[in-house]
């Protein structure tokens, strides 16, 4: 069995010629209650980590790697060093600047091991092997807890923001399924990263990487800055924003490229270009049927789009009308069936025929589809995208949250001029003008006007506009944020986002 002397570190740094010195040196002056025990510390750890039952997929790791008998991080053949100080020094710094409690963080424990690994102050049930281990536990958990929060996130969005709609219950209530309400392409932490985490602490660079891990957006430092001199009622909104700010989405772009961002509260959308931003009011889904936050790349757009309406609309307002052909003429609707094609008469089409989901229902593009003129398309697994209205009336509300999921754009031929970008000469942007029911600006335009067809009420001089390269395109919730204007703006809860992520930040507030 493998016996080592306890020679217990202090504030600075252990040097080379201490690194070097060997066991041997030190047999006379050997104490066995002060003696690390390499086994011991392994059983010790064990003990520890069976009995850590705390429900966090980072604790988990941490228990995991110490069952699997994984190297020690901050015990070694000196006792503990001065980057146990560092991690302390940050956690009592920057938990208070989070507005955390530190007691999630065990740093009162660690505080007193550590005291005593310094001070030699062991006795029977605490002895020298207990403390170092239970030491070496705490210090990793506080350790990996904060890194791997600051740079991934303390709570999961997937999780919460994905099982806060239901969808679908049975008989006695119980939730069968949620509407899923988050799509966010997530960077998220797993083994390779905690071993990366972990062998900073073994370096020079505990210190740094401890600062390189907390977000460094302007946003997330406007809002620490908040925090500081908030009230208590204010508090947890600003904390709720910081904790998006901690979520990094894996799409990314570079500083010079085009991108559009949607934020959801604000009800408005910021296209954003190395030299000008195109802003406008949007409407978004209403609390029924949210409109999802995800992030994607706009492919192309869709001049006088057809509308194939959905089947939770079919179900809930068109299928009543089954059989009224007045209704379909009204709204030009046309019905097809899904597997040939074929176009059936509206009145030969029953509202249980529409329900069963064999049937498209159509409506023809052009003036009052409810698309509006144009659409902007992105991947998504969803079927939302941007596109103009018929309805423009919804912009001048407050709480614009009235569609079915889609985002409704304001000023949609200037939304297409930012697609085009360098592509947009003005011959192109006449065909576009007259294709969306607008008057050409250009006598080039003018000219091509008159030799239309006037019976024509909706020419097809442009139908499809690829957008290349494809512009990044993000919907997000923040209440607080900070516009690509620079200025900090508050908005209202309107979907009740704030309050899910509250509860379950609350283990780290209280």
């Amino acid at each position: 069995m493998l016996f080592v002397l306890l020679l217990t570190g202090c504030h600075e740094s252990v040097g080379p010629f201490q690194r070097n010195l060997t066991l041997e040196a030190f047999e006379d002056m050997k104490v066995d209650g002060y003696a690390l025990n390499s086994q011991e510390i392994r059983e010790n750890l064990g003990h520890i980590s069976t009995s850590d039952r705390e429900s966090n997929p980072v604790v988990g790791r941490v228990r995991k790697y110490y069952r699997e008998g994984r190297p020690l991080v901050w015990i070694d053949v000196m006792g503990v060093d001065n980057r146990a100080d560092t991690l302390l020094a940050t956690l009592r710094s920057k938990l208070p600047e989070m507005g955390f409690n530190d007691k999630h963080f065990r740093l009162r424990q660690i505080e007193e091991d550590l005291d005593r690994m310094r001070t030699l102050n062991f006795n029977e049930s605490d002895n020298v092997n207990k403390v170092a281990a239970r030491l070496e536990y705490n210090l990793t958990r506080a350790y990996l807890r904060y890194v791997t929060g600051q740079r991934f996130g303390f709570v999961n969005p997937n999780y919460i923001l994905n099982s806060y709609d239901a969808r679908e219950t049975d008989s006695t209530g119980r939730v069968k399924s949620y509407r899923q309400l988050f799509d966010v392409g997530m960077e998220h932490p797993n083994d390779a990263y905690t071993d990366r985490a972990l062998g900073r602490v073994s370096r020079d660079s505990l210190g740094v990487y401890l600062r390189q891990v907390e977000p460094q957006g302007k946003l997330y430092h406007l809002l620490m800055e908040k925090l500081h001199a908030a009230t208590d009622s204010q508090r947890p909104r600003i904390m709720v924003n910081m904790e998006r700010c901690r979520w990094r989405d894996t799409l990314k772009h570079e500083a010079d490229e085009r991108y559009v961002v949607v934020n959801v509260p604000a009800f408005h959308l910021w296209a954003v270009g190395p030299d000008s931003i195109v802003d406008m009011r949007v409407a978004c889904g209403a609390v029924k049927t949210k409109t999802p936050l995800l992030t994607s790349r706009i492919t192309h757009m869709e001049v006088n789009p057809e509308w194939s309406i959905p089947m939770s609309i079919i179900r809930d307002d068109v299928a009543r009308h089954g059989g009224d052909s007045g209704y379909f003429t009204r709204h030009r609707y046309y019905i097809a069936d899904r597997k040939t094609g074929k176009h059936l008469s509206p009145g030969s089409v029953s509202a249980s025929m529409l329900r069963s989901g064999n049937y498209r229902v159509v409506q023809q593009g052009g003036a009052g589809n409810s698309l509006g003129r144009i659409i902007f398309r992105f991947p998504n697994n969803f079927s939302v995208f941007l596109h103009d209205t018929s309805s423009p009336g919804a912009f001048g509300r407050d709480n614009r949250g009235v569609s079915h999921g889609c985002v409704r754009v304001q000023r949609p031929f200037d939304l297409a001029v930012f697609m085009l970008g360098r592509e947009a000469d003005e011959k192109l942007l006449d065909k576009l003008r007259i294709s969306m029911g607008m008057k050409p600006e250009t006598d080039w335009g003018r000219d091509l006007m008159d030799e239309l067809d006037p019976a024509v009420k909706t020419p097809k001089l442009v139908s499809w506009l690829k957008v290349s390269p494809r512009v990044p395109i993000i919907i997000t919730y923040y209440t607080i944020f900070l516009t690509p204007y620079g200025s900090l703006q508050y908005y209202p809860d309107v979907y009740g986002y704030d309050k899910a992520i509250r509860e379950s930040l609350a283990t780290y507030m209280q």
